[in-house]
């Protein structure tokens, strides 16, 4: 498994954890315990190792952190407009779908960005 794939995988994992810390008692309404500090506070935690984690990897595999950075902001609108149409129902319009594909795009060319200038 290359550092690359690693990094990515954390990135998604970490922002799927992040939708449900910030998102969850609006999915989940009656989990009263989804708007406590401490359950905040307790998922902070791992999300950001697994954070610093998928930039250490992805600094070893291309050397540069501006890849990684827009691979990252990808990573976070896709999984966040993902997670609110699965989860929440919100059906992407035309505009956010738009938006999806350029996310897509942006992570399709920093992969594929390993040639330094």
């Amino acid at each position: 498994m290359t550092k690359l794939y690693q990094s990515v995988m954390l990135a998604v994992v970490a922002n799927l954890i992040a939708f449900i810390q910030l998102q969850g008692h609006y999915v989940f309404p009656k989990i009263k315990f989804l708007k406590t500090v401490p359950y905040i506070l307790g998922l902070s935690i791992p999300c950001a190792l697994m954070f610093f984690h998928a930039t250490k990897l992805s600094y070893e595999h291309f050397g540069e952190f501006w890849n990684f950075r827009l691979i990252g902001f990808g990573i976070g609108t896709i999984t966040f407009g993902t997670m609110s149409w699965l989860l929440l129902n919100e059906i992407p319009t035309l505009k956010t779908i738009i938006c999806l594909l350029l996310a897509i795009a942006i992570i399709l060319i920093q992969i594929t960005n390993v040639v330094k200038m």
